[in-house]
């Protein structure tokens, strides 16, 4: 069972998942967008908005922890100074990742963009539902006991007669055979 096992393997080892990952946000973070596979986009977004995250804090101690993270002084200056500030006012969700039709070419495998959003940017918000109305039903009139008035005679035989029918069918195999023993 993988209980408490967060993250994609990507199919690399410990080491070359952190040299990935944080090549993948060197790269969105210097051009706001980059094409890559889904899981790779999936795994990336975490690692860059972990480090956004730190960026709106702007204190030393978060400066030195997204160092120990991304060991790029220039990166991490453009995540305090210029990204983090864009986002200051947003509770997380600063990247998108939007999937390609096309795939990629030797393995087909599904590709995606990853972007920043833009300053200002929010998702439309959802529209509310409004809870379906309220019907105030009638108190139900049983309709079995004057069926006569609403439907005319030629209605009520026909309806009659696969009754019968049925009757008759239920009754046949209850009927003893002749030859049980």
């Amino acid at each position: 069972m993988r209980h408490l096992k967060a993250g994609r393997k990507l199919g690399r080892n410990a080491s070359h998942r952190l040299a990935l990952m944080r090549n993948l946000t060197k790269a969105l973070i210097k051009n706001e967008r980059i094409i890559t596979t889904v899981p790779k986009a999936k795994e990336a977004r975490r690692f860059a908005e972990k480090l956004i995250t730190l960026g709106k804090k702007g204190t030393l101690h978060a400066r030195r922890l997204a160092l120990a993270r991304l060991p790029d002084r220039k990166i991490v200056s453009i995540i305090f100074d210029k990204i983090a500030p864009r986002f200051a006012d947003r509770p997380g969700g600063y990247t998108r990742i939007i999937k390609r039709h096309k795939r990629r070419l030797g393995d087909a495998g599904e590709t995606a963009i990853l972007e920043l959003l833009k300053a200002g940017e929010m998702k439309a918000p959802k529209p509310k539902h409004q809870p379906a109305p309220r019907v105030e039903s009638e108190p139900k009139v049983q309709e079995q006991a004057e069926p006569s008035e609403e439907r005319p005679a030629e209605l009520q035989a026909e309806q009659q007669e696969p009754q019968a029918e049925q009757g008759n069918e239920a009754k046949e195999p209850s009927e003893p055979k002749e030859n049980e023993s």
